[in-house]
């Protein structure tokens, strides 16, 4: 009766057809299974994890990024004279750099032949 598997011995001899194996195959079983679930909790804490991180690193880029553009107003109202004049969209500081892009004139000539005698000579 000291045995650790006294009663599961006692089970074997008085039930036919029952084998060792069969007991270790059902505790193997289990541990395949709680290892599998643990297995799965842990890629899902990795998972919940690494989004956490990216978040905390797009809340970095995002204070570096308002942190440059607070001190790049305070150089500019430092410079400039038109320190006080704020538009609409400055207000929140994530205003967007306006660039002015130039366009070429149009051409008003009489005819197609002067437009093409135009362009011809400012080729050559």
């Amino acid at each position: 009766k000291r045995s650790v598997h006294y009663d599961d011995l006692w089970n074997i001899k008085y039930l036919k057809g029952f084998k060792w194996s069969h007991l270790t195959e059902k505790v193997a079983y289990e541990r395949r299974i709680r290892e599998q679930k643990l297995r799965v909790e842990m890629m899902e804490v990795k998972r919940e994890n690494a989004a956490y991180m990216a978040q905390v690193e797009a809340g970095k880029k995002l204070d570096f990024i308002e942190e440059r553009r607070k001190k790049r107003k305070e150089k500019e109202s430092g410079v400039g004279g038109d320190a006080g004049v704020k538009g609409k969209d400055e207000d929140d500081g994530l205003a967007k750099k306006k660039r002015k892009i130039r366009q070429k004139k149009p051409f008003e000539g009489d005819s197609a032949v002067a437009a093409k005698s135009a362009i011809l000579g400012s080729l050559v």
